[in-house]
């Protein structure tokens, strides 16, 4: 019989993620998906997991579950305490909890996203091939509640695993490399100037929809209303208060606003850890 986590503590947001669903945006449906993937897969191979197997991905406050068999965990990315029916346990490591045990994860020392990674993968029903929740089209698993249970896959065997990993740290200031376009030409020069020389600041308003940021607004060359457009994953769109948002993973497929660049996808992992008020900078390339 395969194991099942409770929810004991829900946390701030806690949500179900994989790899997520690619090839869906022409049904307005986003990937989704780990906003820190490369978070998400070393907990996971530090298992013996598939890189892209479910996880829990938690918000500033960590959860608290409790399993029914004995399990092994690795909880990565944002660092946190640790704990086992209240007896301190390793960070970035495999653990193994007992059956009934207690397992917590407390609140971020750094960064935002904690991934918890378990033996076997989280096992909820895959909806267009993905497990991952979708807070913005409500598609794959809600977002954890006290008292919900959460079957669990079947642990593969594998070799010897190492027992811990280096992981980066959380960034102290985000620099985004930006490709500019398709709107660029609706931005007048000072406009672009001030993007890629002033310093940005990670707004509280930022979720895993986009980063928003507070700092000088850019301004636009032309005030004609656009078409609703495509949208990509780290698109930088310039709402009407002028003050980019850089569109990550639950991000729209379609909007109005111009797209002033696209920030490179392997530089969003570090805008996933990255708290409110940390400077952020944009560079061209």
């Amino acid at each position: 019989m395969s194991a099942k986590l409770t929810v004991v503590r829900s946390g701030a947001l806690t949500t179900v993620q994989d790899a997520g669903r690619r090839g869906h945006a022409h049904l307005g449906v986003p990937r989704s998906g780990a906003m820190d993937a490369p978070a998400m897969r070393l907990a996971n191979r530090l298992l013996g997991n598939d890189p892209d197997a479910a996880v829990l991905e938690t918000t500033l406050t960590g959860c608290a579950l409790r399993p029914d068999h004995g399990v092994t965990v690795v909880a990565g990315g944002a660092p946190c305490p640790v704990t086992v029916d209240g007896r301190p346990v390793a960070w970035g490591a495999p653990v193994h909890v007992p059956a009934g045990a207690l397992l917590n994860l407390g609140a971020v020392t750094a960064g935002v996203r904690t991934y918890l990674a378990i033996a076997g993968g989280v096992a909820a029903e895959p909806v267009l091939g993905s497990r991952s929740t979708d807070l913005l089209s409500g598609l794959g698993p809600a977002p954890l509640r006290e008292g919900d249970v959460l079957p669990l896959g079947t642990p593969v065997r594998q070799p010897a695993l190492p027992g811990a990993a280096p992981w980066p740290a959380p960034p102290a200031q985000l620099v985004l490399p930006l490709r500019l376009g398709p709107r660029v030409d609706w931005f007048t020069p000072a406009a672009l100037r001030t993007l890629t020389s002033a310093t940005y600041r990670v707004s509280p308003h930022s979720n895993r929809i986009g980063l928003r940021t507070e700092g000088p607004p850019l301004e636009r060359e032309s005030t004609a209303e656009l078409p609703s457009e495509g949208m990509v994953l780290g698109a930088v769109q310039v709402p009407p208060d002028g003050r980019p948002v850089v569109f990550l993973h639950d991000h729209p497929t379609t909007g109005g606003y111009p797209v002033i660049g696209v920030v490179a996808e392997v530089a969003l992992a570090s805008a996933a850890q990255a708290p409110v008020a940390t400077p952020v900078r944009f560079t061209l390339g």
